[in-house]
């Protein structure tokens, strides 16, 4: 069982006995937050929502960029053990919609520069929430339908509560909408005892009272959220800057003597596609967490001068594979089964393959409460996931004689770009928004990067009599759906491929996912099948 002071609202109030005067957050725009400060804030915060009369195991929508105050939300939600849903600020229109109302919340706490694309939700959507809590409003409330309350009237009055049981390692630390599947986005309940697996995944020694943990990764997902547990585990200080930036990356590790921070493996490669400079070793990093690992990830580590580590994990089921610098056998390997963790690599019956074999990973653990409670609202769905008394994690692996796990590619119909689950359903549902579109199908192209990173592509069939333009089709999606789920690949065709249930055969689009017919986003033109792999890093 998880210890209580091991539970991040816990671990937090007691760095605030032991190291109270100590800067806990900083911000690379100035501002500082000690252990006594965020306690507080905390606790203030979670008296200001139980005057708002949100109850334990009530879901609160939270809009957010990385801040203080997204951490100081959700941390004062965990003390009423209330379920926060934090959302990804790329959402709007149809995304939006669908998480206010699934989520079946009723109250959303968003930044003020969220207002816009709130406004955009339709009246009947919006009128499901009770209020909208603003903190940082700034002049008139807008008119969105519910009530709209200010950062003086929601904690003005609020005191830090001392008198709050907080939660338990089995209470739902948040829910995170994952686009893991062909289906609607699904919102994974995350015990606590599972979210404290990620940060405890890290090795040994990388952090301690004197070190600085760059977090450059949202706290809209588990990345950015473990990264807050880590540095409170080991009374370190956790420095924010909102987005990733290439520009900033190393001024801002140097500026803050940063000596560890977690990236996505498309971070860390497109660092090393940036001009080399005679210093670029001369920085406080001396260890980076990155996954999956790409092939030149030696050369990355001698450039920069860093150890890395990495593994493998989902938001439902943690972090069961692991490993670090001194035991990497290769680029391509995840790790090895981490204590507690029970894996299985199976075919279409749950039936085990033999090493070296492709199957689907599966995971247990033998402890309570370290993977996922299940998925909101959708029993058939966690009963699927979790069939034969093990999570179906639709990812196909194959294990070495050694032990030695190796992700082979997604069995889901889903992509993956710049660390984002994209469903191919979402993408098609905001393609068939366009007044031209006939029919359209969604697939993973390659990506220059590879290794783990995929493009977008769609293949649209145009309404009859329609004068179609890719370039127009992407002008209409711009507007209307995140940034990551954006196509950059377009092509036009008179049929798609069926089975004899009519569903799309997406194997055969993606044997030939970029040919002459492919028109490329980013070139501005066709797609040289010569060429294309020289591509550009500046999509993104």
């Amino acid at each position: 069982m998880l210890e209580q002071d091991r539970i991040l609202p816990f671990t937090i109030s007691r760095r605030a006995e032991t190291h109270g005067d100590q800067v806990a957050l900083q911000d690379v725009g100035g501002r500082a937050c000690t252990y006594r400060g965020y306690d507080e804030a905390n606790r203030r915060w979670a008296d200001a929502f139980r005057r708002q009369g949100v109850q334990p195991g009530q879901t609160v929508l939270t809009f957010f960029p990385n801040s203080f105050e997204s951490l100081h939300c959700w941390l004062g939600l965990a003390w009423l053990r209330a379920i926060e849903v934090p959302i990804n600020t790329q959402f709007r229109g149809r995304m939006l919609e669908y998480l206010i109302e699934n989520s079946r919340a009723e109250l959303m706490v968003t930044s003020e520069r969220f207002l816009g694309q709130l406004g955009e939700v339709r009246p009947q959507v919006l009128s499901r929430l009770r209020s909208v809590i603003v903190p940082d409003l700034s002049g008139e409330p807008p008119q969105l339908g519910p009530p709209v309350i200010g950062g003086g009237e929601f904690l003005d009055l609020a005191e830090p509560a001392a008198d709050l049981d907080g939660p338990a390692h089995y209470d739902v630390s948040c829910m995170i909408y994952t686009s893991g599947t062909t289906g609607p986005s699904k919102g994974v309940l995350v015990p606590w005892a599972e979210l404290h697996q990620f940060p405890n995944a890290a090795p040994p020694g990388i952090l301690d009272e004197s070190s600085s943990y760059y977090a450059c990764l949202p706290t809209f997902h588990v990345g950015g959220k473990s990264l807050a547990y880590m540095t409170a585990l080991h009374a370190s200080k956790a420095v924010l800057r909102e987005v990733f930036s290439l520009s900033e990356f190393w001024s801002d590790v140097r500026a803050f003597r940063c000596n560890t921070t977690g990236l996505i493996g498309i971070m860390a490669q497109l660092l090393l596609t940036m001009p080399a400079q005679p210093d670029d070793a001369d920085n406080p990093l001396t260890t980076i967490q990155t996954a999956p690992l790409f092939p030149e990830i030696e050369e990355f580590e001698r450039r920069f001068g860093v150890k890395t580590f990495t593994g493998y994990g989902m938001t439902e089921i943690g972090a069961p594979l692991y490993v670090g610098y001194e035991d990497r056998v290769n680029w391509r390997s995840c790790g090895r089964i981490r204590p507690g963790y029970e894996l299985r690599i199976v075919d279409e019956h749950d039936e085990e393959v033999p090493d070296g074999e492709v199957g689907e990973l599966i995971v247990r653990s033998d402890r309570p409460w370290e993977l996922n409670s299940g998925y909101w609202g959708m029993p058939e769905k966690t009963a699927e996931a979790w069939r034969n008394g093990w999570f179906h994690t639709g990812d196909g692996f194959c294990r070495d004689g050694e032990g030695n796990y190796y992700f082979v590619d997604r069995l889901k119909d889903a992509m993956r770009k710049g660390g984002e689950n994209i469903s191919s359903l979402e993408v098609e549902g905001h393609v068939r928004e366009h007044p031209g579109v006939q029919e359209v199908a969604a697939i993973a192209a390659p990506s220059e990067f590879g290794h783990g990173e995929d493009e977008v592509k769609v293949l649209v069939i145009p309404k009859p009599g329609e004068d179609f333009d890719e370039a127009a089709l992407l002008d209409f999606l711009v507007t209307a759906m995140p940034k990551f789920m954006l196509p950059r690949y377009v092509e036009l065709v008179e049929e798609l491929p069926k089975t004899p249930t009519l569903r799309v055969r997406k194997v055969e689009l993606r044997d030939d996912a970029l040919n002459a017919r492919t028109w490329d986003r980013v070139a501005g033109g066709y797609v040289d099948e010569a060429r294309w792999t020289a591509g550009t890093a500046a999509d993104g």
